[in-house]
């Protein structure tokens, strides 16, 4: 079911599609394929919105940085210097987030609307990136389905074709909060990740990936998250044909639980430290499946390079629950 959410200063109406199944109601938006709730029960049946957002589409316009709940690309994470090199040319992006490019530049997939179809409990957003746009090469045919199956889970699975070669790297940046208010600290946490990549000041990854043994960064067993998380967690299963569990985030208070499926090699955990107005710091935690940060510079890393010809597929799969 779709329903008109708002319209853009030049005109360009948006749209909120809603889906519901197994006592779960998702709600999407075709501006930023932002997901802007998430309605999920408690271990006592009450229901609660476990996704930061706003109600109407001027919050959002209002608010970008955080990028509450929306698809990211062509490039989610950081590219170091705002630029990468592929067959012998250089490409030059946008450095919003100085020195650096994060999530696809100034003007990227979190502030375009898409069209919006109908699927089998769900909606399929498309649109065109074309060549050039924030500096990408190729014209990139891209598209997101998000569906809800039998168990209340959403799925959201990625495609994208390219005519030129390019890099593609693309997540849902969602910030959850399984009490549904107040801080989120108190959620534990496990990764199937015995790795990390440390990373610099401007959290550009350096060196190799190290090991979590010992550090504030293991989480193989369910733990308190607390703060001051902004890392890609190396998952052990590396890049899978179909999504493969990696993490559990569970609040004790409600019994609420979320489980992260991917096909992705790796997991950006962010405790929202810098969230912004009007949320207070720590109010949700963001799981971003993804390939790893500055990937176009560093060749040890999996790649994220597109060629015509191929298809980019990426799929992950929130499973919601309570105990």
């Amino acid at each position: 079911m779709s329903e008109h959410f708002g319209t853009l200063s030049d005109g360009t109406p948006v749209h909120r599609w809603t889906l519901e199944r197994a006592g779960v109601r998702v709600r999407v938006l075709t501006y930023g394929g932002i997901v802007q709730s998430a309605e999920v029960p408690d271990r006592e049946g009450r229901t609660a919105d476990v996704v930061l957002g706003f109600a109407a589409l001027d919050g959002y316009l209002a608010h970008p940085e955080p990028y509450l709940g929306a698809l990211v690309g062509r490039y989610a994470n950081r590219i170091a210097h705002a630029g990468f090199p592929l067959d012998g040319r250089t490409y030059a992006l946008a450095p919003n987030n100085a020195p650096n490019s994060l999530h696809g530049g100034e003007h990227g997939f979190d502030k375009r609307v898409w069209e919006a179809e109908p699927v089998e409990h769900g909606v399929r957003l498309s649109r065109v990136s074309p060549h050039g746009e924030e500096g990408f090469p190729g014209r990139l045919e891209v598209s997101a389905t998000y569906a809800l199956d039998a168990s209340g889970a959403l799925r959201i699975a990625y495609e994208a074709v390219t005519d030129a070669p390019t890099v593609v790297n693309l997540t849902n940046h969602s910030y959850f909060n399984l009490a549904g208010s107040g801080p989120a600290g108190g959620h534990e946490l496990r990764l199937a990740a015995s790795r990390y990549t440390p990373v610099d000041a401007d959290l550009i990854p350096e060196g190799a990936p190290a090991e979590v043994e010992g550090t504030r960064f293991d989480f193989r067993a369910s733990r308190k998250v607390g703060d001051g998380y902004d890392h890609n967690f190396v998952l052990d299963k590396g890049v899978t044909d179909t999504p493969v569990e990696v993490a559990e985030l569970h609040d004790p208070a409600s019994g609420r639980v979320m489980t992260v499926s991917t096909t992705e090699p790796g997991i950006q955990v962010y405790t929202a430290d810098h969230l912004g107005e009007p949320f207070a710091p720590g109010a949700g935690i963001a799981l971003e499946t993804q390939h790893f940060p500055d990937s176009p510079h560093r060749p040890d890393f999996p790649s994220t390079v597109l060629r015509p010809g191929e298809v980019y597929r990426s799929e992950t799969v929130y499973g919601f629950s309570a105990r």
